[in-house]
């Protein structure tokens, strides 16, 4: 808050003259954000950086081509996909891999470019020897909220799900299947074992007849060591993908700064993506290059739609279900007990909830409308 600031006239008494009135104050001018600092100018081969999902599902593939097409070498390190989209900000990758769009809320993908390059399929798999082959839209909603926590209800053995995801903050494959299946790409969910990529996920899952996780098509078809889960009754492929009536398929992207200094060196890498070689191995890894999805783009809205109609329901609150699943595997883990804290004041503030809603109720009543 501003105070106005009173200057007692007492020079006025000695018959002094009044001080002279401060300059005023210059009109403040517009903000402008200070310039980006420029990039290093890079040497040696173009450098990508992403997700592991983007890497084996198509990235080292198109490299090697690409260099056999055009001569030019691609770097091609595989890590995460928040490591691939920083260090483009950064300008120490060239560009990057991402199954997921822009994260509004990071400020360092502001600036990004995000350029849509095929379509991939989103998978759940599990152990090859168990008996469930297909999961409804509700039913996944429900695994991932903690609300279905036994195979038996799925039709499966009488045995506990045990979930299985990619811990990365903001990873590219999780966030995309909960955007479709929560409409809100880091929603919160039950899933108590944690993977570095969806690699380390894939083999994980091959030693457990329990267990269950997303992962890609591109990453999955050829693996015979995990089974790939039907989705309403549609089988993940790229005949599917391409009808669009396998539900859960999204985007994946490159991406790069426009100002970086080898940018037009990028693009001519995306240009060349529209090559029948280039799109022989989009087809080959099970994905449809992203100009030949031009239906799915037109019907994506009836999509959405279908889904969000599947798996409507009242949710449970996240925490409650990240402590039950929690309390299942590792009762007296730090983990469980911190999950166990914020589902109590989770709990606490429900409470709070409906003791403020009963009490306007009864205002009403006594003397309220």
């Amino acid at each position: 808050m501003g105070l106005a600031l009173s200057l007692a006239p007492a020079l006025l008494a000695a018959g002094k003259k009044d001080p002279a009135p401060p300059p005023a104050a210059a009109a403040p001018a517009s903000v402008v954000p200070p310039p980006r600092a420029a990039l290093p100018a890079p040497t040696g081969p173009l450098v990508w950086r992403g997700d592991i999902a983007t890497a084996r599902g198509f990235m080292q593939d198109l490299a090697r081509q690409y260099e056999r097409d055009r001569k030019t070498k691609l770097s091609i390190n595989p890590f995460s996909t928040l490591s691939g989209l920083d260090a483009v900000n950064a300008g120490t990758a060239d560009f990057a891999g991402s199954a997921r769009p822009a994260y509004a809320k990071r400020e360092e993908e502001a600036t990004l470019t995000f350029v849509p390059v095929a379509w991939e399929a989103l998978v759940l798999v599990t152990y090859p020897g168990n008996p469930v082959n297909n999961l409804g839209l509700k039913d996944v909603w429900r695994l991932y909220y903690g609300k279905t926590t036994n195979w038996k209800e799925l039709g499966g053995r009488d045995a506990a799900v045990n979930m299985y995801a990619v811990a990365g903050p903001l990873d590219g494959v999780e966030f995309s299947l909960r955007s479709l299946v929560f409409q809100n790409g880091d929603q919160r969910v039950a899933v108590p074992r944690l993977y570095l990529n969806a690699s380390k996920l894939e083999e994980a899952i091959s030693l457990d007849p329990a267990g269950l996780g997303a992962t890609t098509l591109s990453g999955a078809a050829d693996n015979k060591k995990i089974k790939m889960l039907s989705i309403e009754g549609v089988t993940p492929s790229l005949a599917n993908i391409g009808n669009g009536s396998y539900p859960l398929y999204t985007p994946v992207y490159l991406v790069l700064r426009d100002d970086a200094p080898r940018a037009a060196q990028v693009k001519e890498f995306i240009a060349w993506l529209e090559t029948p070689a280039a799109k022989n191995i989009f087809i080959k890894h099970q994905l449809l290059p992203w100009t030949d999805g031009a239906a799915l783009r037109e019907r994506d809205g009836e999509r959405l739609a279908l889904i969000e109609s599947r798996v409507s329901e009242t949710p449970v609150a996240a925490p409650a279900a990240t402590a039950a699943a929690l309390v299942r595997v590792a009762p007296t883990s730090p983990t469980t007990q911190v999950a166990k804290e914020r589902e109590a004041e989770a709990r606490e503030r429900r409470e709070a909830a409906k003791k403020a809603n009963s009490a306007a109720k009864t205002g009403k009543t006594d003397g309220g409308e």
